[in-house]
């Protein structure tokens, strides 16, 4: 008997991986790979809303991507920026929310003020929820929670027994945020890269060896239909 498939994912996270290698294959600088990335963005968002997915997060730039040269983060900084207007401007036609997840602290002042006007214009957006994540790194995440937390027990004059896994949650980039169900990695590498560790505890992972640029709408069909006939077992038989 065929098995019953799993619903749709409610909420799916993405690694953007591999503009800079699929722009090196082609002879061209990585910045290039970025920018053409960058387009594939929207029609994942739209599609992912027509699939029936409420959440879509993605890993856009991370704590460890400071190291990178120079060149490429300054280019990098500066198509976030301008993607934050053309993302408000599709959040708002779509009714989408969209949050930036991260130290936002740390980025530079022209990216926080975009992202900071992307998340207060559209809060109150109903539809689908879009996470973007820059400047973020699951350690730096938890440390920043664990440390806010503690100085809010410190204040409140409570001790280390109150704290819990609701608790702790409730002090991350996405608290109030259900956990991924599925995780996709493009480009081929396996590997979770410091994102989002203690929300993907039990999320189900696909890796496709598409490079970013080339991941289409299509391919994001395939992964979800891959999830659905899963078996979610939560450490149960």
């Amino acid at each position: 008997m065929e098995e019953e498939l799993l619903p749709v994912p409610q909420h799916v996270s993405l690694i953007l991986d591999g503009n800079g290698r699929w722009a090196k294959q082609k002879n061209m600088p990585r910045t290039y790979g970025h920018m053409m990335g960058a387009k594939r963005v929207e029609p994942i968002i739209k599609a992912a809303d027509k699939l029936g997915i409420r959440y879509l997060s993605m890993y856009a730039f991370s704590t460890e991507n400071w190291k990178r040269p120079q060149e490429e983060v300054s280019a990098l900084m500066k198509l976030l920026a301008k993607y934050m207007k053309i993302c408000l401007k599709l959040s708002m036609q779509e009714n989408m929310r969209t949050i930036i997840l991260g130290d936002k602290e740390g980025l530079p002042e022209t990216l926080k003020k975009e992202a900071l006007r992307l998340e207060e214009e559209t809060k109150n957006n109903t539809g689908m929820t879009i996470l973007i994540c820059i400047n973020y790194g699951s350690r730096d995440e938890m440390l920043r929670a664990m440390k806010k937390m503690m100085a809010d027990l410190q204040r409140e004059g409570k001790d280390a027994s109150t704290i819990n896994e609701e608790l702790f949650s409730s002090y991350l980039d996405t608290a109030g945020i259900p956990d991924p169900d599925l995780m996709i990695r493009t480009s081929g590498e396996q590997r979770l890269s410091n994102y989002l560790m203690w929300q993907m505890a039990y999320a189900e992972f696909y890796f496709t060896p598409v490079p970013w640029p080339e991941f289409t709408e299509e391919d994001l069909a395939e992964a979800v239909m891959a999830y659905r006939t899963r078996n979610r077992r939560y450490g149960k038989v």
